[in-house]
């Protein structure tokens, strides 16, 4: 991962009555900082269900903390959709199998298992903390325990959205070999296709069609990746149509709030995954044409990097934390808000030494050596690389 200044390639405005430019990424692929800093506020999101999970509030600051995060788990889902996003802007015609797969496991797998080996640590050592059989800490390593349900949570618990990531990169090479073949219209049709299986699964979870909920199953989740990928490929074509980033950003905040009115789990992705769709693009056009955006911040793009490191470490502050604090200590506002800003500072700290002594490092270390083909080692993201595994 760079640490240059994010570069946003600005589009001078088209000619009345021209047609706007096409938006195919040259062989260095312009980055999309707008897309960093609101990962860093979906990351946010997920901090915030586990503040609220964990009980630090009582009373009314308890009330305001459901409001405003009990939906936030569907900042796994924007992780998904931004995944298929980035890595499919970020794609190269010569780009094979192998080495985007071997990318994939230097982006996700440092940090993952410096975070699983902490999260083993924790189980002999922390109380309240379950110790997990060999089993499950061997389907933590190879990224395999959200394939089966009674093991989805174990060990490091966020570390269930890797395995769909996983998942994710297998699919991708033949994914994106299928989205050039389609061309804007086939594209758009896969895009509504994902969209209409989400809201039959979400159907048929409510329904109880399965003995477990489908929230954590790897292959329920591609659809919401493959959406991310179909959006990307419109821009590329500049066929994307979709409203601005004020309106998008409106139509997303309406789908987080409208969560709390549907069953908890995997509906949850029906009432935000339209805005997600939206907002997306929407950041990432502004980026290119040069439009004001807020999410390009140079401080929220400089977190949006941490967020990926913050994603994997900060629940195991929180749970470290709770022998000293009690199981939901429902604290009154000062206390709780004294708390969590000292957990956040906490996992902030270690999420930026994650990511400057492991992610950044062993990232280098896995392939150097690519550099000496003459190849480029990897293609620029279109966003600094961050969440679930979300985005390359």
């Amino acid at each position: 991962m760079t640490t240059a200044t994010p570069r946003v390639r600005r589009t001078p405005p088209a000619r009345t009555g021209a047609r706007a430019p096409r938006y195919s990424p040259p062989a260095d692929t312009p980055s999309l900082p707008s897309l960093t800093g609101l990962r860093w506020m979906a990351a946010l999101l997920v901090f915030g269900l586990h503040v609220n999970n964990f009980g630090y509030f009582g009373g009314t600051g308890g009330r305001l903390v459901a409001w405003g995060f009990g939906a936030g788990a569907t900042g796994v889902s924007f992780f998904f959709v931004l995944s298929g996003f980035v890595l499919t802007w970020s794609a190269r015609p010569y780009d094979r199998a192998l080495a985007f797969w071997r990318r994939r496991v230097a982006r996700i797998y440092p940090v993952h298992l410096v975070t699983l080996t902490l999260a083993l640590l924790m189980a002999h050592t922390v109380a309240l903390l379950p110790r997990p059989t060999a089993q499950q800490t061997l389907a933590n390593a190879l990224l395999l325990h959200s394939w089966w349900h009674p093991w989805w949570q174990t060990l490091n618990p966020v570390s269930w959205s890797l395995v769909c990531e996983a998942f994710f990169y297998a699919a991708f090479p033949l994914l994106i070999l299928l989205l050039r073949r389609l061309g804007a219209r086939g594209s758009a049709a896969l895009g509504g296709l994902s969209a209409a299986v989400v809201l039959a699964l979400a159907w048929a979870d409510v329904h109880h069609w399965w003995t477990h909920s489908v929230y954590s199953f790897p292959a329920a989740r591609l659809p919401e990746f493959v959406l991310g990928a179909v959006t990307a490929r419109l821009v590329l074509l500049d066929r994307w149509r979709g409203p601005g980033l004020e309106a998008s950003v409106a139509l997303a905040l309406i789908g987080y709030f409208l969560v709390p009115q549907v069953t908890p789990g995997y509906s949850a992705t029906v009432c935000t995954l339209a805005g997600f769709a939206l907002l997306i693009p929407a950041a990432a056009v502004a980026d290119l044409r040069g439009l004001p955006s807020l999410w390009r911040h140079r401080r929220l793009v400089r977190l949006g990097e941490l967020s990926f490191a913050f994603y994997m470490v900060h629940l195991l502050v929180l749970r470290a934390a709770t022998p000293e604090l009690g199981v939901k200590p429902h604290y009154g506002v000062l206390v709780g808000l004294t708390v969590t800003a000292a957990l956040f500072t906490v996992s902030l700290a270690l999420s930026w030494v994650l990511y400057e002594a492991v992610e950044r490092p062993a990232r280098r270390l896995l392939l150097q050596h690519r550099g000496r083909t003459g190849r480029p080692a990897d293609p620029v993201p279109a966003c600094r690389e961050a969440p679930p595994g979300a985005c390359d």
